[in-house]
């Protein structure tokens, strides 16, 4: 019953819509979860044939870039301290983080922020806070964006392809193997900026 009420939610149309709504909102909102949003359907794509893995690359990667690219404007329009929120002790350190590293080294911070959810935000509101050049930021994210969404979706695809037992098992294991995956690279990140003086 269940492997069939996800093949069906896999061939609704409304799958990329809900997955696209998602990614978009996770860029801003941590919450959502984006991420095991777009393994899932990549993890159906492969296990019932839709919607097609190619597709669900695409959508995820516009969604992604759409929604950095308003966390971009959000900095632009609004700065990094005007908010009681944006003035705590801890998400002061992170803007200051991102705009220290976007001075050095904004391809790679860019590219790396994509792939940790806090630093995601905090590197697109400080960018556009900072005035980086719109065209040379935005650029930047599309390509990390597309490299994220080819990566969470392969993530699922490959776990569907791999395992047997249909598409309740490949959502399931892709997801845990995104979310082990993700964990693992945080620290790690986390673990060599700590070390840095």
């Amino acid at each position: 019953m269940i492997e069939d009420l996800l093949s069906t939610a896999a061939a609704s149309p409304w799958a990329l819509a809900v997955m696209a709504a998602l990614v978009f909102g996770d860029a801003l909102l941590v919450v959502l979860p984006g991420e095991v949003a777009v393994t899932a359907l990549g993890a159906l794509a492969v296990s019932t044939g839709t919607p097609p893995l190619a597709l669900v690359i695409v959508v995820a990667a516009a969604a992604a870039f759409a929604g950095d690219a308003c966390g971009y404007l959000i900095g632009r329009r609004v700065g990094t301290d005007r908010w009681r929120w944006m003035q705590r002790p801890r998400v002061a350190a992170a803007f200051s983080w991102a705009a220290r590293r976007l001075e050095r080294s904004a391809a790679a911070v860019v590219f790396t922020a994509r792939f940790i959810p806090f630093a995601r935000i905090a590197v697109t509101v400080t960018a556009g806070a900072t005035r980086v050049p719109p065209r040379r930021f935005l650029g930047m994210c599309a390509v990390a964006a597309t490299g994220w969404a080819a990566y969470q979706a392969l993530i699922g695809a490959a776990v569907a392809l791999i395992l047997p037992g249909g598409p309740l098992v490949a959502v399931l294991v892709s997801i845990g193997v995104a979310l082990v995956v993700g964990f693992a690279v945080d620290a790690v990140l986390t673990r060599r900026a700590r070390a840095r003086p």
